[in-house]
């Protein structure tokens, strides 16, 4: 006979305080479970019903707050079962019949991150609309393009929005590509071998809204392979997060002033009531390193396990979960900042208007219409540009007399290329910053 555990082991066995949140999937699976055993005439009609009736009595007081989850139950699985057997008697015992806990906990774990990536990509829509109707709104705003954080190239402030609208739909093709590899079901499996009853697994893999059942029971029970795609998802999008926080922080700043935020989204100091800090953007872009340590977590304790269950594995849920309330967060945040930003036109205008940011422009020019080389003209376009940095001149700032001493074969058309607008509706390519794109 075995003896009571200790309420040491008996705190490090429990996952309850974690794995409660899949009672509507445990309870889902369950009951596809007994209706499956019922078709293929493994528990009778009567039962089957009994334990489908005891199943919604129990999602409905967990869903009211009326149930009593106990530690000594371990796990979400067995509280479930033990409250069962309270209401409908032995015959809860049934239910349990060709699975075990390790499928059973697979299949409901698959099924809350199917849901929790739906949810995803619905906060990821509203944040990629947020940011089209800024976008909308600022198609004509001028601003500098940055490489290293130095004036490259004039664009405009909407094809810059733009370029988060792609990354963020990355992230929901990513988060897509995970469902759809996830998309197996396990339960059936059993504790690693499969069973000797004759059940369906086609049958609940299509109850539950799986394509398949899994192919290998011991895969099955062993992979870990779904939670590192979501978690790694969850960190990409995370690292996307932290970059336009990141930039946004910086274009905030006084020494740059290129947005402004509203009193709705920035913090006051404790002693400078002058204060306007982008404390949530800070959150936003410190949140990345909690999603990476993660996934990090995960990928070392899955390292050195042979196949294939292990208690090791006990620890997916809490990462998961956490990783995941992080995400929600930082992406309905994100959402509220992208509403309450606007643009200082006329600081983005000046600042695009320095560092000499039309000299491609140029070079191009001399290409086009003086049969240079890239190269060549590329050249003759430093030495303009080290000429008007001598001068303290602009590049528009220069006369055409000076330019032709440099470039005897220019005329007075070169000078629109100086013009900023000019140079944003040049770039017309495919992709390209230019309004009409």
């Amino acid at each position: 006979i075995r003896k009571k555990a200790s309420m040491l082991f008996e705190e490090v066995v429990s996952s309850i305080d974690i794995d409660r949140r899949l009672f509507k999937e445990d309870i889902k699976g369950s009951i596809a479970h007994v209706e499956m055993l019922f078709k293929q005439k493994i528990i009778t009609f009567k039962i089957k019903n009994k334990i489908i009736y005891g199943l919604q009595k129990i999602e409905k007081q967990i869903s009211k707050g009326n149930f009593e989850f106990e530690k000594k139950y371990e796990d979400i699985h067995m509280n479930i079962e033990k409250k069962l057997f309270e209401i409908i008697g032995e015959e809860a015992g049934y239910i349990h019949t060709a699975r075990s806990r390790n499928d059973q906990v697979i299949t409901d774990f698959k099924l809350w991150i199917k849901s929790a990536t739906t949810e995803l990509n619905k906060n990821l829509s509203k944040v990629i609309k947020s940011i089209l109707k800024l976008a909308e709104k600022n198609i004509e705003t001028i601003m500098p393009g940055f490489t290293h954080l130095k004036n490259a190239q004039p664009i405009s402030f909407s094809h810059y929005l733009m370029a988060y609208v792609e990354i963020f739909k990355r992230d929901q093709r990513r988060f897509n590509n995970n469902f759809e590899s996830l998309n197996e079901c396990p339960l059936g499996v059993a504790a690693l071998s499969g069973t000797s009853f004759n059940i369906d697994r086609y049958y609940t893999s299509k109850k539950l809204g799986f394509n398949t059942p899994t192919n290998n029971s011991i895969d099955t029970v062993s992979d870990r392979d779904f939670v590192l795609d979501f978690l790694f998802s969850v960190s990409v999008c995370s690292m996307h997060i932290s970059r336009i926080a990141e930039e946004l922080i910086i274009w905030n700043s006084d020494g740059f002033n290129l947005i402004e935020l509203s009193d709705k989204v920035v913090t006051g100091s404790s002693i400078m009531p002058q204060k306007k800090n982008p404390d949530l953007l800070e959150y936003l872009r410190g949140k990345s390193g909690l999603t990476f340590g993660n996934l990090f977590s995960m990928l070392t304790i899955l390292k050195g396990l042979p196949l294939s269950y292990f208690k090791d594995m006990q620890d997916d849920k809490e990462i998961v979960f956490k990783s995941y309330d992080v995400l929600i967060s930082c992406l309905k945040i994100l959402d509220e900042i992208l509403k309450n930003i606007s643009p200082n036109k006329k600081r983005m205008f000046q600042l695009a208007d320095t560092g000499f940011i039309t000299a491609t422009d140029l070079a191009d020019y001399l290409v086009k219409n003086h049969s240079m080389s890239f190269r060549e003209a590329y050249q003759k376009t430093a030495e303009i540009v080290n000429y008007a940095e001598k001068k303290r001149k602009k590049l528009k700032d220069l006369k055409i007399e000076e330019l032709k001493k440099i470039e005897p074969k220019l005329t007075n058309e070169v000078l629109k290329i100086f013009d900023l607008k000019n140079s944003i509706n040049s770039k017309k390519s495919y992709g390209g910053t230019s309004f009409e794109n």
